[in-house]
């Protein structure tokens, strides 16, 4: 009897299965351009998480053991601390020692300049998650608009002799399409608002430590 009730649970979980393949296959070929989305919005979010999780490792002390260095005149070894780090904070206190000795305002140009770079490289793949976050419902609300059409035109070409079965495999492939691109564009939306914060973060500190530098260079410099 139990062999029976196992039997009849995996007939259950597999039929499921194929159910599930069967309601994707009839979205057409939508459906692969949503897969393909859902790929691309996978991978920028895991690969830009891992970027930005190494990114926002701060040591608390880092600002004052660079403070101790300037004060001893250990320029070199600030530079080596910054590199053994490899931060986004540390790189660009690592551009402002190695350029010590030149005018402050020239200092601030050099960190701005390189600021600019380190953002763009922690934005990067951004815009692509956005325009799949935008994208996505609007593939699907393509073939919202192509079953639709499907439905009607086998209408006109039925006649008086309209059965339920005409209707059912356009109106099918509309709600199906429409299901996949909100399944990929939402998610999407809020990982790429969840990466934006992280970014936005990670800015925050960049500029203050960035700040804190400029406002420890200008003590010897007076």
């Amino acid at each position: 009897m139990l062999q029976i009730v196992l039997q009849t649970e995996a007939i259950t979980e597999a039929s499921s299965s194929m159910s599930l393949l069967s309601i994707a296959i009839k979205g057409g070929w939508l459906m692969l351009v949503l897969l393909a989305l859902s790929v691309v919005a996978v991978y920028i979010f895991g690969e830009r998480l891992v970027v930005l999780r190494k990114a926002a490792k701060v040591d608390q002390n880092f600002m004052n053991n660079i403070k101790e260095y300037i004060y001893d005149g250990k320029v070199q070894a600030a530079v080596h601390l910054c590199e053994s780090q490899d931060t986004v904070s540390t790189r660009l206190i690592a551009k402002g020692l190695r350029n010590i000795g030149r005018p402050l305002s020239d200092i601030r140009s050099v960190l701005e300049n390189a600021g600019s770079i380190e953002v763009a490289r922690l934005e990067k793949g951004m815009p692509v998650l956005a325009s799949v976050a935008g994208g996505a419902p609007m593939v699907g609300f393509l073939g919202t608009v192509i079953g639709m059409i499907k439905a009607f035109y086998n209408m006109s070409m039925a006649g008086s002799n309209i059965e339920i079965s005409l209707l059912s495999e356009g109106i099918y492939i509309a709600m199906v399409t429409t299901v996949g691109g909100l399944l990929v564009g939402i998610p999407a939306y809020f990982a790429y608002n969840y990466l934006a914060s992280r970014i936005g973060s990670i800015i925050n500190t960049m500029e203050k430590n960035t700040l804190d530098f400029l406002e420890l260079l200008q003590e010897p410099l007076k």
